[in-house]
């Protein structure tokens, strides 16, 4: 799986949400329900009508599961973004996760936190 947020950013205006933070964010695989992270203090971005998109601290999550890879992409509103694949012993899920190394000044809270790309593989949800 690949995702290219270059396309979803493109000609979009990316609002930063202040969200209340009461909720628990979670993060897991569905299959076999093995939770890769789950935040407290995840950050809420809007991307005009895209759903919104949920930046959880790299503190949070299991990143000995997570391997960058080369892949990167370029937004406008938010700068470069890098990659990571999630990895087990029996999958590899390639590119589910990006994050803003040096986001722009507007976005400057995401720094240090990743997303992740919602998908039959990887679930993204508020409990």
């Amino acid at each position: 799986m690949t995702t290219d947020q270059d396309t979803h950013d493109r000609g979009r205006k990316t609002h930063d949400k202040d969200h209340d933070h009461q909720g628990t964010r979670h993060l897991e695989r569905p299959r076999r329900r093995r939770c890769f992270g789950e935040s407290k203090d995840a950050l809420v971005l809007s991307e005009g009508n895209l759903p919104d998109v949920i930046y959880f601290p790299r503190s949070d999550i299991a990143m000995a599961f997570l391997d960058a890879t080369d892949h990167s992409s370029h937004c406008p509103h938010k700068g470069d973004a890098s990659y990571f694949s999630i990895v087990t012993k029996s999958e590899t899920i390639e590119n589910a996760a990006w994050s803003y190394e040096a986001p722009k000044d507007d976005v400057a809270r995401i720094k240090d936190h990743l997303a992740f790309d919602a998908s039959d593989k990887v679930t993204v949800e508020e409990i």
